[in-house]
């Protein structure tokens, strides 16, 4: 069973959600599936000689956030986002996008739903060699039926929003692995989509480059705002840009929660081991460590609930006083101690509260 999120419920609108889907491949793995109704074990699927690449997985991606799915090689995270986009077809289950059954939309409809509502940037930038910076974030819009003009005025846009200006007429072989994950990202955004899949995009690039790009993502979304389905197997860099993670293991997922959460309460020993290295100060909260307000708590210096421990850990444990919790409202609701964050960084404070 699959372990959700508790807390407060996020009023934003579900933009993508799947329901026990499943991708079994194997000969007459459809059948397969409908005659059992989708009630199959592992072993079940081992005897007919099929492969459950992903096994029942529901979720639920909310507008605007950055909702990342990880696991290690071989876990089903990469299937699953071309399930979720129709790249390859599930075996069986739902799948809806703005409230429409995806699994029900034509061949037709696929192609439109994809060539104006779906970016989509792989671990491969798979930029065509032949056209320059500017013709290949042009492409799919080429493809569209947008005349020159227009075209290439959008993609300048997008050139500008990822910092490539300059480099219009430079060819894919006159760039960086950077520069040219730039281009893979400008040209999936020209024709403004409503979700973004992104598959290990950065995963083939050096440290340097690749926490460069996580960056530029961060810019980006703040900006843009999208909706993003971000696949990775690197724990840090999901907690750097996540909203929530999916984590997933032998084709299932197993917990879906904010970093805050899967640190605080993981489900299962392998969802323990995905966090047990992670620097806590980056990912808990001032609210997660806090103790009940003291009746000084008003004169100490105020941090937000929400405030990774890292934000103001420098200060903190120089200070003779603790640090007041505010809310969102800027009401006190406790406060934290020099202590409790020198213990965290120490690695003494693991018990800390929900």
């Amino acid at each position: 069973m699959i372990k959700h999120e508790t807390g407060a419920v996020d009023p934003r609108p579900v933009k993508l959600s799947c329901r026990n889907l499943w991708k079994v491949f194997g000969p007459n793995a459809r059948a397969f599936m409908e005659e059992r109704k989708g009630q199959v074990t592992g072993a079940d699927l081992d005897r007919a000689h099929l492969v459950g690449a992903v096994r029942s997985a529901s979720l639920e991606v909310r507008e605007g956030e950055i909702f990342i799915v990880m696991g290690l090689s071989g876990s089903g995270k990469s299937t699953l986002v071309r399930c979720l986009s129709r790249l390859i077809e599930p075996t069986m289950g739902e799948l809806m996008f703005d409230g429409r059954d995806l699994l029900g939309a034509s061949e037709q409809e696929l192609i439109e739903i994809r060539r104006h509502k779906m970016g989509m940037v792989f671990q491969h930038f798979a930029l065509l060699p032949h056209l320059n910076v500017l013709e290949n974030v042009a492409f799919p819009l080429f493809i569209q039926g947008i005349g020159r003009e227009e075209r290439e005025a959008r993609a300048r846009q997008m050139i500008d929003l990822v910092s490539l200006t300059g480099r219009e007429q430079r060819f894919p072989s006159e760039l960086s692995g950077g520069q040219q994950q730039r281009v893979g990202i400008a040209r999936s955004l020209a024709v403004e989509p409503e979700i973004w899949f992104l598959d290990e995009p950065f995963s083939a690039l050096d440290p340097l480059i690749r926490r460069e790009m996580q960056s530029e993502l961060m810019r980006l979304q703040s900006v843009l705002k999208k909706t993003i389905v971000f696949i990775t197997h690197d724990f840090d860099e999901a907690i750097r840009l996540a909203d929530r993670i999916a984590i997933m293991k032998d084709g299932e997922i197993i917990q879906i929660g904010t970093p805050e959460q899967l640190v605080l309460n993981p489900a299962t020993e392998y969802v323990a081991e995905f966090t047990r290295d992670v620097n806590r100060a980056k990912v808990l909260s001032a609210q997660s460590v806090m103790a009940e307000p003291s009746t000084a708590s008003s004169s100490y210096r105020t941090v937000e609930a929400r405030a990774k421990i890292i934000t103001f850990a420098a200060e903190i444990v120089d200070s003779p006083t603790p640090f007041a919790v505010a809310d969102a409202k800027g009401a006190i609701i406790g406060e934290v101690s020099p202590r409790a964050v020198i213990d965290l960084l120490s690695g003494k404070g693991l018990e800390v509260r929900a």
